[in-house]
């Protein structure tokens, strides 16, 4: 290519903020070259650069946006350490249809056994699929409900969002009746996914008010897809402490068989 055309293809695509594609320019051109492509083959390699960089920032912003803690996906997720849990459950909803029909999903389990990385890997699957989402812990959202009024609020909006943790600390009266407006609030309108260690026979004592407790479980409940995992911690998998569970739990069970 000459160097005069390059250098003004060069600048064109930098007005026309094609930055990928300029970056990739002389590679393509002498791929087309090698390959004997017409003009239109080339023309198409060079803008699917151009649309694959531009897609790869928006996810990355989106995930930015989102304030996800990490990014796990699905393809992490070990299922074999949770034999008990239905995979084809879970994996149902990874085609997001959860999110167009407004419907809500609860992760339910003891520490360690993946709630939030499942959270998380629906997050980034409904931010590659443009869904605007928004992930917190439920300390952090119960704070952002005290603040009232504010210029954003993601938490209300958002297509989907992860309200991490609930039932790790306690909740006062005031704090459980700020939760049920934000439960309301996003009721038949957007989607939540709420993870969190209680069942929902211990929710009336994390609220503290069975009356508040039973309206927040009406309204995430009535739309809902509930996965409970039961089983140990992922993360002391082979340490000594899991070890000792094990061998407490597999001798409590021969004492059973043998009383029967």
């Amino acid at each position: 290519m000459e160097q005069l055309t390059s250098e003004r293809l060069q600048d064109n695509l930098a007005r026309l903020k094609l930055s990928r594609a300029a970056e990739v320019l002389d590679t393509v051109v002498q791929q087309a070259k090698e390959e004997k492509s017409s003009y239109v083959a080339f023309l198409d390699h060079l803008l699917e650069e151009e649309v694959a960089a531009k897609e790869k920032r928006r996810i990355q912003t989106a995930m930015k946006t989102a304030g996800l803690p990490s990014a796990k996906t699905i393809e992490e997720y070990d299922f074999s350490f949770h034999p008990q849990l239905d995979k084809g459950s879970v994996m149902e909803l990874f085609d997001l249809s959860f999110i167009t029909n407004k419907e809500n999903v609860i992760f339910l389990g003891p520490p360690g056994v993946g709630k939030t990385h499942l959270a998380i890997s629906l997050a980034i699957k409904a931010c590659h699929h443009g869904f605007k989402v928004y992930f917190t812990t439920m300390d952090t959202l119960i704070k952002k409900l005290k603040e009232g009024a504010t210029r954003q609020k993601a938490y209300l909006s958002s297509s989907l969002v992860i309200v991490d943790e609930v039932g790790y600390l306690p909740v006062s009266t005031q704090e459980a009746y700020l939760f049920f407006q934000f439960v309301s609030h996003r009721y038949e309108r957007n989607s939540t996914i709420i993870t969190s260690n209680k069942s929902f026979g211990d929710w009336q004592e994390l609220f503290g008010d069975p009356v508040i407790a039973t309206a927040i479980l009406d309204r995430l409940l009535h739309h809902c897809r509930v996965i409970n995992i039961k089983g140990h911690s992922y993360r002391l998998r082979g340490t000594r402490f899991q070890n000792r569970f094990s061998r407490n739990r597999n001798r409590k069970t021969r004492s059973m068989i043998h009383r029967l």
